[in-house]
Parts: structure tokens; sequence; C-alpha cells
């Protein structure tokens, strides 16, 4: 089985793979100061909760967004699971080419959602065949909201970077001593006729609407067709508020840490 693990500013998404088959899905809050046993630790106590042991274990993949995680969870697998895990960093091939200036500025997770998103959604069209190719928009609702575009042939074209809605409504309550902190909600109706209601209705409703002009202007300026995907945390909530989002897919990075380890470590007959 292929481990495969995303860190990510606030979540570490944790996947174990059965060749294509994602069997669990499994999420740790980040810590920047993880030590390499305490990290093994993690792992191995939420793995086991969905029965999996290091020893069943053959193979590893990582992302991070998280520079001091990488060396610690990299020694973890190492000393504890005897893993040698890929690591997908800027210079490793992931089968698209990277037009971002420069490319290694771009996340890993960036990317590796962005290859997924390709494989899943994408299409090239057909000769004579009134479907034109497609290409793909990932929308990732993190810690920031990121946009990605990638073209039907495919290349990484470039996107967009927002804050996500957890910073905007830390934020709010923050600066604004009188607001009371609230719970990102959908509210009965969009006018508030209290402040919870106003505060929830502004987050949300705030939120889908920077979501579609964003989409917008983006799809404005393409000269393709694109499919519009979403993930992250927050991912079903805006999709249930505008029908601008075709598919939400919460396994989308990892999904792609499979293809791009499949890309380099193919597996064996």
């Amino acid at each position: 089985m292929l481990l495969a693990i995303d860190v990510g500013n606030s979540n570490t998404s944790i996947g174990v793979f059965a060749g294509a088959e994602l069997r669990c899905e499994l999420r740790l809050a980040t810590q920047r100061n993880w030590t390499r046993d305490e990290l093994a630790v993690a792992v191995e106590r939420v793995l086991a909760l969905v029965g999996v042991r290091f020893a069943d274990l053959r193979d590893a993949v990582v992302a991070s967004v998280v520079p001091p995680v990488v060396g610690p969870l990299l020694r973890a697998l190492s000393h504890y699971a005897g893993l040698a895990a890929l690591v997908v960093e800027p210079g490793l091939p992931t089968g698209m080419p990277i037009l971002y200036d420069p490319p290694h500025e771009v996340g890993a997770d960036r990317i590796v959602a962005a290859v997924a998103a390709h494989s899943r959604y994408g299409a090239r069209g057909t000769a004579g065949a009134s479907e034109p190719a497609r290409g793909v928009l990932v929308v990732d609702f993190g810690t920031a909201t990121t946009f990605d575009v990638v073209t039907p042939t495919p290349e990484y074209l470039g996107g967009v970077i927002a804050p996500g809605i957890g910073i905007s409504a830390d934020a709010l309550f923050a600066r604004a001593a009188k607001l009371p902190r609230v719970d990102i909600a959908r509210p009965a109706r969009v006018i508030g006729t209290n402040t919870i209601m106003a505060v929830q209705s502004g987050l949300l409703y705030g939120y889908v609407g920077l979501v579609e002009g964003v989409i917008r202007r983006i799809c404005d300026e393409l000269d393709h067709p694109v499919t519009v995907v979403a993930t992250g945390g927050f991912a079903p909530d805006v999709a249930r508020e505008t029908d601008i989002i075709d598919v939400v897919d919460d396994a989308l990075v990892l999904e792609g840490l499979r293809l791009i380890h499949a890309l380099h470590r193919p597996p064996a007959d």
C-alpha cells in the first residue's frame, strides 16, 4: 500500500492507497514544531484507527507547504516505517509544464491538485467532435483560497491567491470589537435580522461572491472552456450556494500525489 501525506498550513491529510483505490483519508492538525518521534506516533495512531500498520505500507509520497515539517516527517517514515518517501518539490517532474514565474514559487499542493484535476476532469477533445478541449480550474478552500488554471495540453498556466474564509472571519472578529465570533454557517436568509445572521450572511455570501467573481474573470481571459473543480474544507459549503462550481472532489490532492508517485516509481508487476 502507498502512504500519501499532504502537509497543509492548518491540516495534514493522510491517505492510504491500494493500487488506484483510496482506502482511507485521515486528517491531523498541522504542528510546525513536530519532532520525528511525535510525527511517528501521530501517523501510526491515526492509521491504526482504520486498521493500517506501518508494516502494511510499501512506499510513501509527501507534499508540504510547511518546510519545518518535511525533515522530521521523512525521518519518522524512514526510522519507524522503513520508507524512503518521494517528496514533491520544485524540480520534480510532474508531467505538467509550469508557466508560473518563477516555477518554484508555486506551492506543491497546488501543482499536485492540478495534476489530479487534469487527469480526472480535463478533456483534450476529439478531431471533428462538437465538444472542444477543456482545461480545469481548481479552487482549493484551504487556509488561503487558491484558483489554479490548467490548459487542456496540459500546462499549469497560473492562478489567484485570496485569503481563506477562515482568515477573513478571524480578521473581522479581531478588528471589530463589538461583533461576536460566530460559526461560518448558512443563515436562514441573506438579509440578517440580527447580528449573528448578518455576520454569517456576509461571510458566506460575501465569499461566494468572491469565488464567482474571480472564476468569471479568469474564464474571460481564457480561450478554452474549463471544468471548475472545488476541493478543501469549505468547498461543499460554497458549492451549495452557486452553480459556477461543476464538481467537488475532497480527495484531489491525495490523488495527485498517487499519480506523481506512479510517474516516478511505477508499481511492480
